[in-house]
């Protein structure tokens, strides 16, 4: 499993907008139209102007490590470990314009809490 520090989620917080919106596309077409066996989204373009589609979006966060809890809200958890060793997840939604939340995974949602993370992990 990877890690990720809290940069390394910052510097994805524009990919991450992306891959959440052609979910969120797809969600709400309900039926797409079918090109060589994916789904394909319109609109969904990524950096390099190429349209991501569902399953590029699925396949690309669960590559990386990346927990999709809810493509509607676009909740996402990143595992992290302190110095320590203490595991614990980043979360980030899609209408929150910066990271600046974690939880420990037993934890979910309810348990978020405000960045940074105390000294003593």
């Amino acid at each position: 499993m990877r890690y990720w520090t809290e940069d390394e989620v910052r510097a994805e917080l524009p990919r991450m907008r992306v891959l959440i919106d052609a979910l969120r596309r797809g969600e709400h077409q309900g039926v797409v139209a079918q090109t060589n066996g994916h789904r394909v989204v319109s609109d969904g373009k990524g950096a390099t102007g190429i349209p991501v589609d569902v399953q590029t979006a699925l396949g690309e966060l669960h590559d990386r490590d990346i927990m999709l809890r809810d493509a509607e809200s676009g909740l996402l958890d990143f595992p992290a470990v302190t110095d320590k060793g203490v595991v614990y997840l980043l979360c980030w939604k899609r209408d929150e314009e910066e990271l600046g939340w974690w939880h420990f995974a037993e934890e979910g949602f309810a348990g978020r809490k405000p960045l940074p993370l105390p000294p003593d992990l």
